[in-house]
């Protein structure tokens, strides 16, 4: 919408440049049946002069046909498009309007209010940065006001308004106010939305709603729109988690091979290191494509294509990430599911999934809950009906980049789509669970499978391949903060070793990222099946009279007692490498501290994850102020001690 004043001022060239740089904020209104959503938008566009002559003309003809406002314009029917919603008085359908101000653009979709809707409440609220959840002053807070509250806290909405609306029908009560304040405070205290801001109104007669109200001076708060154009939301983009899904190969000639995509979430430069998923291939990036032109550089939402400076496979449904902050690969994830068809979800179903571009064949393996969104308790559920809310486990057919949908939206949605219909049946959000929800979940399908698996015992034992070797395998376990010089203890005990003429084998984290763990990133979750790994490698290696000096953060004693009892106690020697961050961060060559305190790289063990110092190591070194020879002779003394040595 032009605005006049502005136009006069600066011109159409000038208004044309900066109202492509206003920032824009989508907007979902929810509430229970007639709380006034769709008169509180028309009302908030016609009072901001975003409502066209023209338009107002045939407002004001479809007020006398459909109206019940009198002689008064009826704005919900600027929202209310169908022929049903404007015979019945109700919105069913999700309606999108836009508008835009001096300061900001808008985008507002008006959801349904009667809970057989709550499949289009969802989907509006998809997209939002921001709720408005309506409330009739009269009712006060009601079951469909719950249910709408938690689908915004379920779907990752920040900043929730509610608008207490109507209170010209309650005289303007502050009182009235109040409690359906203390009542809906109550509530969302449970739930996760950091903003919540509380406004009387009345939209209707469009008291704070665009201009502040006089009938209600105990409110000394900013009307709706202030809030809307002020509101800070840029920190709400994910600019650190570079996502890029592929969705086309542009070949339009033999000497150009471009990917294109939405650019998900991060910030994507020439020059970039990139990793593409699945297939783990590494390049850089040559050049940025945005709107046709290179740029040095593309942000989050922009449509852009690339290049590398090298050949490798990339389809449409691969995922262009950073190589040290790259989501995980799963096959199996767990997933709150907004179902969405007739058709009852049960576990046993197959469907397929649509994740950003991938599409591949999905099951769902099992049915945890269904959430009862009036109490926020989970309760046993053998399938989920219409518009009912659950958690699930699904296997699929291809790895997923499997990012949690609190850490990004929009590589952490998903939607199931039916095989032999093609309709959408359910909305999804991939979980970040939790390391004991993971170690059950994996002790329960390590059970599940062992009772079709039959080991082999060999002929040789352990024993009398050591004493074939002529040596005792035990295993060396270096733990310590990232640069506090385990692997190069490592590799200079190796020598020693071989030097005594022992044989032994070093295993660092670095190393076995490139092969064993070549398939993990750096997730929590990724990280402790990579000491896992580790740790039955190293009993394996011992096995066969090996032995082992292993070099890894392990930063909780969790994962070394894990450790521990896969290799065995009486062979495990846990060796504490003792520095201070500081030393660490000084050691750094690689730039790797740095890009974490700049949130480059994420799950950084001593800047934004926790190390867990052993409380009792079998030998503690201090690798900041003693010399790596000095180590090596205390390494040597205790090995020697404990008859570890011939």
């Amino acid at each position: 919408m032009l605005h006049t004043e502005e136009l006069d001022r600066i011109g159409i060239d000038g208004w044309l440049e900066s109202y492509q740089r206003k920032e824009l904020l989508r907007i979902l209104t929810c509430g229970s049946v007639d709380d006034g959503k769709s008169t509180l938008i028309g009302r908030l566009l016609h009072d901001s002069a975003g409502v066209f002559e023209d338009q107002l003309k045939a407002l004001k003809k479809d007020t006398t046909r459909y109206g019940t406002t009198g002689e008064e314009i009826d704005f919900a029917l600027l929202m209310d498009g169908l022929q049903a919603e404007r015979e019945q008085g109700i919105t069913i359908d999700v309606a999108y309007r836009y508008f835009s101000t001096p300061r900001r653009k808008f985008i507002v979709a008006d959801t349904p209010g009667h809970e057989q809707y709550t499949r289009n409440m969802a989907t509006g609220a998809s997209t939002a940065d921001l709720s408005i959840i309506l409330i009739d002053a009269r009712k006060g807070v009601l079951a469909q006001t719950r249910r709408h509250a938690f689908i915004c806290s379920l779907l990752g909405i920040k900043h929730v308004v509610i608008a207490v609306n109507k209170m010209d029908l309650v005289e303007y009560s502050q009182a009235t106010f109040e409690q359906i304040r203390r009542d809906c405070a109550e509530f969302l205290a449970r739930l996760s939305i950091p903003d919540v801001h509380f406004i009387p109104m009345s939209a209707r007669r469009g008291e704070n709603v665009v201009g502040r109200s006089t009938t209600m001076p105990w409110y000394q708060g900013a009307p709706l729109l202030d809030y809307l154009e002020t509101v800070h939301i840029a920190g709400d983009r994910n600019s650190i988690d570079l996502r890029l899904p592929v969705q086309l190969v542009l070949r339009p000639n033999l000497d150009f091979r471009g990917f294109a995509g939405t650019l998900a979430s991060g910030v994507l430069r020439r020059g970039d290191e990139i990793v593409a998923l699945p297939s783990g291939r590494h390049a850089f990036v040559k050049q940025v494509f945005v709107s046709g032109a290179e740029r040095e550089e593309a942000g989050p939402g922009m449509a852009v294509t690339i290049t590398l400076d090298r050949e490798i496979d990339i389809s449409r449904g691969d995922l262009i990430a950073r190589p040290n902050n790259a989501p995980p690969l799963e096959h199996a994830v767990e997933a709150m599911v907004v179902w969405m068809s007739e058709d009852a979800l049960a576990a046993g179903r197959s469907y397929l999934i649509k994740q950003s571009t991938l599409m591949a064949p999905v099951a769902v393996t099992d049915l945890r809950y269904r959430m009862n969104v009036n109490t926020l308790k989970s309760e046993e559920a053998a399938q989920l009906s219409l518009n009912e809310i659950g958690r699930i486990r699904l296997e699929c057919a291809k790895p997923l980049s499997a990012d949690p949908y609190a850490r990004n939206r929009h590589t952490g949605a998903f939607i199931l789509i039916d095989r032999m219909s093609n309709a959408t049946v359910g909305a999804g959000m991939i979980l970040d669970r939790t390391p004991a929800e993971q170690a059950i979940d994996r002790e329960r399908r390590s059970r599940d499978a062992g009772t079709n698996l039959t080991p082999h015992s060999g002929t040789v034992s352990p024993e009398q391949r050591a004493a074939r070797i002529g040596q005792r395998p035990f295993t060396l376990w270096l733990t310590g903060l990232p640069r506090s010089g385990k692997s190069s203890l490592a590799h200079a005990l190796e020598h020693a070793l071989f030097e005594r003429g022992v044989q032994s084998v070093v295993l660092d984290g670095e190393s076995l990222r490139k092969g064993l763990s070549s398939d993990l990133g750096f997730s929590a979750r990724d990280r402790v099946e990579h000491v896992r790994r580790a740790g039955e490698l190293a009993k394996l290696l011992n096995d066969h009279g090996q032995v082992v000096i292993a070099a890894f953060v392990s930063p909780t004693a969790e994962q070394r007692e894990r450790a521990r009892a896969s290799i065995g106690a009486e062979r495990f020697l846990e060796i504490f490498c003792d520095a201070p961050l500081a030393t660490c961060e000084s050691r750094d060559t690689t730039g790797f501290y740095a890009r974490a305190r700049k949130g480059e790289i994420a799950n950084v063990t001593g800047v934004d994850t926790p190390y867990e110092p052993p409380r009792a190591p079998t030998l503690r070194l201090d690798t900041a102020a003693t010399s790596i020879e000095a180590n090596i002779a205390r390494l040597l003394e205790l090995l020697s001690a404990r008859m570890l040595l011939r």
